[in-house]
Order: C-alpha cells, then sequence, then structure tokens
C-alpha cells in the first residue's frame, strides 16, 4: 500500500517557476516507479514524467528541457517547472507503479495522490 500526498501547487505567470513535491509513505520496502501526471478542464490525462527506482526518467516531449523529476532518500518525490506556459495549467498528480516498467502511461499506475492544481496565465 502506498499513499501519496502532493503540494507545491499555485498560480504563476507565464515564465515562472513552480516546484511540486509528493510524500510518498509505503508499508513496504518495495521499489516503486514514481510519476507526475495531468490533467487539464475538458482534457483526458497525461503523462509528465516518471522516475523509476534506479533514477532513470522519462518526460513527455512537451516538459523536456523545462521539468525535472527527481527523489530523495526519505522517499519524497518532486517535480521542478521552470519556463511555464499557459497550457501547462492543470490538476497535477503524483502516482506509483508497483509493476514492472516505468512508462508514461496513467493505466499503469497503481496509487494517486489526490492532486495539487497549476495555473499559468499569461
Amino acid at each position: 500500500q502506498v499513499h501519496l500526498v502532493e503540494s507545491g501547487g499555485g498560480s504563476v505567470q507565464a515564465g515562472g517557476s513552480l516546484r511540486l513535491t509528493c510524500a510518498v509513505s509505503t508499508r513496504t520496502s518495495s521499489e516503486y516507479c514514481l510519476g507526475w501526471f495531468r490533467q487539464a478542464p475538458g482534457k483526458e490525462r497525461e503523462g509528465v514524467a516518471v522516475i523509476d527506482f534506479d533514477g532513470s526518467t522519462k518526460y513527455a516531449d512537451s516538459v523536456k528541457g523545462r521539468f525535472n523529476i527527481s527523489k530523495d532518500s526519505a522517499k519524497n518525490l518532486y517535480l521542478e517547472m521552470t519556463d511555464l506556459k499557459p497550457e501547462d495549467t492543470g490538476m497535477y498528480y503524483c502516482s506509483a507503479d508497483a509493476g514492472w516498467g516505468c512508462v508514461l502511461v496513467d493505466t499503469d499506475f497503481d496509487y494517486w495522490g489526490p492532486g495539487t492544481q497549476v495555473t499559468v496565465s499569461s
């Protein structure tokens, strides 16, 4: 069982930066693939970035070079977002995948946080 809670969302102007944090609580020592997904109003949820147990990462093309996913030994997950654009607006979710592989596919992920809102104005 994995418990996830996001924080750090807010409202910024285009070009600004935000850092999202996800507190990851587990009752087992199993390693997980961790990821960030987002959903804009009226749109489907999409993968933003994932980080595997070995530290390897994958990013959506739309955020490459602007976002950075990382994690620390305390099991916190981070998403550093720079040069934010209005199209980055949405609810951002932290997620964990207990299975094999680590890809930007939301149906692969087993556990989800409640989300944190990011709003970027032009």
